[in-house]
């Protein structure tokens, strides 16, 4: 397997809690998204083939296991499976809305496993455990959108920036144009013609 690949599946298990700390009710939200690396089409089916392959060979792991564990860990490997792909998507995409997916897919992946551990729960005691976990995937859903929004913003910001360097640049060649015309007029006949053409085929006009 590439380093390309284990380091998808390294970022896929980001988030999630092994099948051994089933008993651990605590609830982590997704935390912020480390920089996307692009990658080709060919990295990208191949990742999904090998969250495909993990995927069964996690689910296999969880045959051995019965009740509420098992429900746990086909959550587990559901989860890894899901934020594999959406982190392959995300590279492969490298566009601000394919980030916050692989972000949100992280919050549902860590919301799923979170869910199943509350069973092991009872009263009050399950109650909150659900709360928490439905309050930690509102955050991370939240603070995926945040910066998505803002990451789609800075490239508009770019975009306007280069749109008014464009506009500056054609009314500066504008102006520089009237000047040479004007410097035209003060000559005559063929002379003039002659630097009218040159001042036209310098500055684009016709």
């Amino acid at each position: 397997m590439s380093k390309l690949m284990i380091a998808l599946f390294v970022m896929a298990g980001l988030g999630l809690a092994g099948c051994a700390t089933q008993k651990d009710t605590h609830v982590t939200a997704a935390r912020p998204a480390a920089p996307v690396v692009p990658i080709t089409k060919d990295a990208y089916d191949a990742a999904v083939r090998n969250a495909d392959a993990q995927y069964k060979i996690d689910k296999d792991a969880c045959a051995s296991r019965s009740g509420n564990a098992k429900d746990i860990c086909l959550a587990e490997a559901s989860g890894r499976e899901r934020v594999a792909k959406a982190d392959a998507e995300a590279a492969y995409a490298n566009t601000p809305k394919a980030r916050e997916s692989a972000r949100v897919a992280k919050g549902e992946a860590t919301y799923g496993v979170a869910k199943e551990k509350c069973d092991d729960l009872a009263g009050n005691a399950k109650d909150v455990c659900l709360k928490e976990a439905d309050a930690a995937l509102v955050k991370a859903k939240a603070d995926a959108k945040v910066d998505r929004v803002a990451a789609d913003t800075s490239q508009d910001a770019a975009t306007k920036q280069a749109d008014a360097r464009t506009e500056a640049n054609t009314a500066k060649r504008d102006a520089e144009y009237k000047v040479a015309i004007e410097k035209c007029d003060a000559l005559a006949g063929s002379a003039k013609d002659s630097c009218v053409s040159t001042a036209k085929a310098q500055y684009g006009k016709s």
